[in-house]
């Protein structure tokens, strides 16, 4: 496998910048090509401001890597996936740096950002039997076998979390699709789906989702516009520098980082929302990964951050050792008083507080679990 020393970033083909080392191979360095700095926008505000000159990465938390371009990383399964793959063709993955990593990425992960030049695996195909996608999963993650991690990989699209999923595209848009781990229940996708059910009734903004084979829970991809063009996006750990492995997010943080970015109160609202709704229905998987936002041009051409659809919502009862990924008010056992707080906090008011945690409690039905 070559070695990368450069990258070019792109964004829909054009250029952003480039990606190299410092001399001691230890940190990834990066700088905006001129054009970009006049046409493009900060592809992470608080890391990477639009600006011209040389950007240095930090040691921590990503490995001497820079957090927006660690999103772009498979994480979880798809870095198993990965490990497995390139054992196969006799590479120890511990040694490559983060750009032979994001060079394997290449234009397939999530996302808008794409790396060239790219370091091609071995050529898989890609399937839309999901079943067969399920049981080779499964029999994977078991180490029963490890000849199907390339194909497993191809057809993810090097996506995140710890989940088995495939990606693929139909007449009504780009989908991704989840399937079970051996840990999780049969009915893993049935309960995905109900969650989401459940949110859109409580005002949460969720992307279009169905049942695929009346069992794999299936979610549009929000990195894709209708029309097919890519959306960067970025989550709330590379934004902030916050590692997955160290749970030290609060909401108070999720909060003022969506009014930072977004200028919108409605988006302050919605993040709001879904601290509420996490609480209540008992999903303590809501790590630092699992909030993203994205940037579009508005109506005047104007480059403009939003927060992304939920995503991940689901029951999740272990969480970090029995307590949420993210702290409320700085307790995992949050009173009315602290909910509050955080939004009072950020400037909303105490009765938009007290409504919104009203109509998501009354709204949960089946799904709740601690009443405020």
């Amino acid at each position: 496998m070559k070695i990368i020393d450069r990258l070019t970033v792109k964004f829909n083909g054009l250029e952003v910048g480039t990606l190299s080392l410092t001399p001691d191979n230890r940190l990834c360095v990066f700088e905006y090509g001129r054009r970009w700095l006049t046409e493009g926008f900060s592809i992470s505000p608080l890391e990477l401001p639009l600006k011209p000159g040389l950007f240095i990465a930090q040691a921590e938390p990503f490995y001497g890597n820079f957090g927006v371009f660690e999103d772009s990383l498979p994480d979880g399964y798809g870095r198993y996936l990965l490990h497995k793959t390139l054992l196969k063709e006799g590479v120890d993955d511990k040694n490559l740096s983060a750009l032979d990593r994001l060079s394997i990425v290449g234009n397939s992960g999530m996302g808008a950002l794409t790396y060239e030049p790219v370091t091609a695996l071995s050529h898989e195909n890609d399937t839309l039997d999901f079943d067969l996608l399920q049981e080779k999963a499964l029999e994977v993650l078991k180490e029963q076998q490890d000849n199907d991690a390339g194909f497993l990989l191809y057809n993810s699209g090097n996506s995140g979390g710890c989940r088995p999923k495939a990606i693929f595209a139909d007449e009504e848009g780009h989908w991704l699709i989840k399937f079970r781990h051996t840990y999780d229940p049969r009915d893993m996708g049935l309960q995905e789906y109900r969650y989401n059910e459940i949110a859109r009734k409580c005002g949460i903004n969720v992307p279009d989702f169905k049942l695929t084979n009346g069992k794999y829970f299936t979610t549009k991809r929000f990195d894709f516009t209708d029309s097919g063009e890519r959306v960067h996006m970025a989550t709330a750990g590379g934004l902030l520098g916050i590692s997955l492995s160290a749970p030290v997010l609060d909401y108070s943080n999720l909060l003022a980082l969506t009014g930072y970015l977004t200028q919108r109160q409605s988006d302050v609202e919605e993040m709001f929302r879904r601290m509420v709704f996490n609480y209540l229905t008992d999903n303590k998987d809501d790590h630092c990964k699992n909030f993203s936002y994205i940037i579009q041009k508005d109506s005047n051409g104007k480059w403009q951050w939003h927060l992304a659809p939920a995503y991940d919502l689901t029951l999740c009862t272990e969480g970090y050792n029995g307590q949420h990924a993210t702290s409320v008010n700085g307790t995992g056992k949050p009173t009315m008083q602290d909910f509050i707080a955080v939004g009072t906090k950020i400037k909303m008011k105490e009765s938009r507080c007290r409504g919104i945690i009203q109509q998501v409690q009354d709204n949960c039905g089946d799904l709740l679990r601690y009443r405020l």
